[in-house]
């Protein structure tokens, strides 16, 4: 009988001990159930206020101490497991949304965002090199943004003052690659109002800026000098702008204003950003011949010189195509140098190769950078660098490249291509360009005068 009346007592502390378990492990579940929708809750509000920051709080964003980020991501470490298996779930839902008709999601940047700058000088085929980029749809391309600056901030060459331009160059483009185009702002006249401007320097050279949502509806009698050029947009809305280089899953851009590569070492080094700095070289000779058309207000000297020789030529202009040879011979020196800072970010290419063979050349920039290269922009290469004939426009990057490339040789006069050789000799022997002894060996295409290319790149 005694063990009769216990048997029903045990049983009734079992089955208390299991009713007390599962209150706690239903409450476990509802803990733990709270802390994830919290954190995604977090991180919903946190892209949510980056979207739509103001000015100032993008580059706070872009400021963060450092310390404070592993101190908030050191915290949340115990839940990484639980991030993946949420991230996973929610991966899911959408799924089924989308094959139920729902909305669909603005696309944001996937894997690894690389930052591409490609670092050039005047009419060395910058332009048409930079539509290689411009023309992927997943990249964010800006067309020398930097101009901005120039106009804005005056220098005076040398010394001191060169080395403070670059510093101004260096710390805008630095902003300009973590998508901080409200910098800007502060250099173009004249001022943005509200965040709008239709001033930006060449936009209709940039599809980013000229492709929806960062296109809006046209507003008659606003003249707009740099308009896009396949639609008319109303004047530039910098946040759209902003908004749509975080979205694209890289940023590139193209300058001519960057000639000292060692300024570039913090950018490099910045951990927020992935750089890929690609230089682009051309025959001083083809350059100097180019300049002359393009910009012949500039250069009356040198063509009276060239075609009278009544007057010596101007040795203070010629000092100056002296310092620019040097410059971009010091660069890429250094870059070819490799030093541990730039191993695997810096990639050195003539503008005559990628003439000879632009989609090879083209595949290799991309390979360099770490980016695919999409069919959109083998068909853009295709078309344009097959054209019967160059297009007319200084700027144009509709060219038969294959000969264009040595146009120059039949415009430029031997005198002008012997000061060329004398001043900018060292480069032109780094780069692999010949001399020409004479007017004959200078004109005659038989003869080349470019060295077969070597490991001009670096990977």
């Amino acid at each position: 009988m005694d063990k009769g009346h216990a048997l029903p007592q045990d049983i009734r502390d079992l089955r208390h001990c299991l009713r007390m378990k599962s209150k706690y492990a239903i409450l476990l579940v509802f803990v733990v159930a709270l802390v994830i929708i919290e954190k995604e809750n977090n991180i919903i509000s946190r892209v949510s206020d980056k979207l739509k920051q103001a000015p100032q709080s993008l580059m706070e964003v872009n400021s963060t101490d450092p310390g404070l980020v592993l101190s908030e991501n050191g915290s949340l470490l115990s839940l990484s497991e639980l991030d993946s298996a949420f991230s996973q779930l929610k991966s899911r839902l959408q799924n089924v949304t989308l094959q139920l008709g729902g909305t669909k999601e603005p696309a944001v940047a996937q894997g690894p965002r690389r930052h591409v700058l490609l670092m050039a000088t005047t009419r060395t085929g910058s332009s048409f090199v930079g539509e290689f980029f411009n023309q992927q749809g997943n990249i964010f391309y800006l067309f020398e943004p930097l101009w901005h600056i120039e106009r804005t901030v005056s220098f005076e060459p040398g010394g001191a003052n060169a080395v403070g331009s670059a510093l101004v160059y260096r710390d805008v483009l630095k902003q300009l690659l973590l998508c901080d185009l409200y910098i800007l702002e502060n250099f173009i006249t004249p001022f943005p109002e509200e965040h709008l401007t239709p001033y930006m320097f060449r936009r209709g050279s940039s599809r980013s800026l000229c492709e929806d949502p960062v296109c809006t509806p046209f507003v008659k009698k606003v003249f707009e000098k740099y308009h896009c050029k396949n639609r008319r947009c109303g004047p530039l809305n910098i946040t759209l702008a902003a908004e749509a280089c975080l979205h694209k899953n890289h940023m590139a851009l193209k300058t001519v204003r960057i000639r000292q590569l060692e300024f570039l070492r913090p950018l490099v080094e910045d951990p927020r950003l992935d750089m890929r700095i690609i230089q682009l070289v051309r025959d001083p000779r083809a350059v100097l011949a180019s300049r002359i058309v393009a910009f012949s207000g500039k250069y009356e000297t040198w063509k009276k010189w060239a075609s009278e020789g009544a007057a010596p030529l101007n040795e203070d202009e010629v000092q100056r195509l002296r310092g620019n040879c040097e410059s971009i011979r010091l660069s890429a020196e250094l870059g070819l140098r490799q030093p541990a800072w730039l191993r695997g970010r810096y990639m050195l290419i003539r503008y005559e190769d990628i003439a000879r063979s632009p989609l090879q050349n083209a595949k290799e920039m991309y390979r360099f950078a770490g980016i695919s290269l999409t069919p959109q922009v083998e068909e853009w290469i295709q078309k344009n660098t097959q054209a019967p004939q160059d297009s007319n426009g200084i700027y144009s990057t509709q060219k038969n490249s294959s000969e264009q490339f040595e146009k120059w040789r039949f415009s430029i006069p031997f005198k002008l291509a012997q000061v060329v050789q004398s001043v900018c000799g060292p480069a032109m022997n780094l780069f692999g360009y010949k001399l020409a002894s004479d007017q004959e060996t200078l004109t005659n295409r038989s003869i080349s005068l470019l060295e077969e290319r070597k490991a001009f790149w670096i990977t």
